[in-house]
């Protein structure tokens, strides 16, 4: 008898809720829809600005390409590019869910600007 009063307690607690949430929809679509209004737009002036690089990968690794990879400049010494490769392959290393290729492509980085 008790798990009867139990289990009609919690289907109406459950139909109340749900007619609550059903009553909250229009308010709570309007929202988003004037969140996702307010949201600032991306253009490809902004695009252009990013700190990241947009480009792909070229056929044959150049110097720029190889600092861009590992966030250096071109002429940075030895020390400087042996450190930002290992932070960057840490990041990327394919033992720990990264990239195998993305990993070659660092590595050769790396080696073109030791050189």
């Amino acid at each position: 008898m008790t798990s009867a009063i139990i289990a009609g307690l919690g289907l109406a607690a459950a139909g109340f809720a749900g007619r609550y949430v059903l009553k909250q929809m229009p308010t709570l679509s309007q929202k988003m829809a004037e969140a996702v209004k307010s949201m600032p737009k991306l253009d490809s002036q902004s695009l252009a600005n990013s700190k990241y690089y947009k480009g792909g990968f070229e056929q044959k690794m150049t110097r720029r390409e190889a600092s861009l990879v590992l966030g250096v400049s071109p002429t940075a010494p030895k020390s400087k590019v042996k450190e930002q490769f290992k932070k960057v392959i840490t990041a990327n290393h394919p033992d720990r869910g990264g990239s195998p290729y993305l990993a070659a492509k660092i590595n050769e980085a790396k080696d073109l600007l030791e050189k």
